[in-house]
């Protein structure tokens, strides 16, 4: 069984489904529907990864209140082993959904970064297969002991549009990168310009329309899997979850990416965050009706 260390943001959520986005000015909206739930990028990814086999250790900042205790409560049992950084207060968003797949995610609270990384987390590192280091200050000073240990490294950037500051020490060090369309003004530049630097494979999810992803070998492009859209949180999770299960289990480059497509359209069925029921047979069973051309 592969292992590998997940680190980055678990939080206790609150999502309010929308017809739309609201526009900027001063109206009110009705919802039509809300919920509260486990979210985060790498709870996404963990819950995933290890529905799919691997052997998933989550490394996360969560606070001593009833939000941490939750998030804890919604983690056990899910096959994962989680190791936590303790903090004043648990990451708690308030996410509008809107009915088009758009997101607004409002950080109502955000735990400061621990002087450390959690007991067992290096060690965690070191016997890694492979480390996805997601957007938080706790997964910085990892990227370097990753690359050190010859560990390789998987960043999901988000909407990075190139840019900004704060991710790129993230890009800089991934051996695979995935990033959203809805942030670099040029995709194809976007994922160029990585692959020229080192990244092996680069890839941007584009949502309904799939994805497109570059390596040495040239460009991929990636239909989305047919799907019934029930909640789009963590589908993106899902999808890194999926590339990466495919990947450790010798899967060719073009069949990962094909059940990189099948593990998101199987999170956007279910209002949980990403697919933490699905089954590599569920996986691979989709994956063979998701098309994939080398334009």
């Amino acid at each position: 069984m592969s292992r590998v260390l997940v680190n980055g943001p678990a939080s206790w959520n609150t999502l309010v489904a929308v017809e739309e986005l609201p526009e900027a000015r001063s109206h009110t909206v009705f919802a039509r529907g809300h919920r509260r739930g486990l979210g985060g990028t790498s709870a996404g990814k963990a819950l995933t990864l290890a529905a799919l086999g691997v052997d998933v250790t989550l490394a996360t900042v969560l606070g001593d209140d009833e939000p941490g205790a939750l998030v804890r409560a919604a983690l056990a049992r899910r096959g994962l082993t989680l190791l936590t950084s303790p903090a004043p207060v648990t990451e708690q968003h308030l996410n509008l959904m809107a009915d088009d797949g758009s997101r607004l995610s409002v950080y109502l609270e955000l735990p400061a970064a621990p002087p450390a990384p959690a007991p067992g987390v290096l060690d965690a590192l070191r016997t890694a297969d492979a480390a996805v280091l997601d957007l938080a200050e706790s997964s910085r000073p990892l990227l370097e002991r990753a690359r050190a240990a010859g560990v390789p490294v998987w960043c999901d950037v988000h909407d990075d549009d190139g840019s900004g500051s704060y991710p790129r020490a993230f890009v800089q060090a991934a051996d695979v990168l995935v990033v959203s369309e809805d942030g670099p003004p040029d995709p194809r530049a976007y994922l160029r310009a990585a692959v020229d630097a080192g990244t092996a494979l680069a890839v941007c999810t584009r949502g309904a329309r799939g994805a497109l992803a570059l390596d040495a070998d040239g460009w991929w492009e990636v239909d989305a899997a047919p799907a019934t859209v029930v909640d789009t949180n963590g589908a993106g999770d899902a999808f890194v979850a999926g590339l990466l299960a495919a990947t450790l289990a010798g899967r060719p480059r073009g069949e990962a990416l094909r059940h990189a497509a099948a593990a998101g359209a199987l999170a956007v069925s279910t209002p949980d965050l990403g697919a933490p029921d699905v089954t590599a047979a569920d996986v691979a069973a989709l994956a063979g009706r998701v098309r994939l051309r080398r334009p």
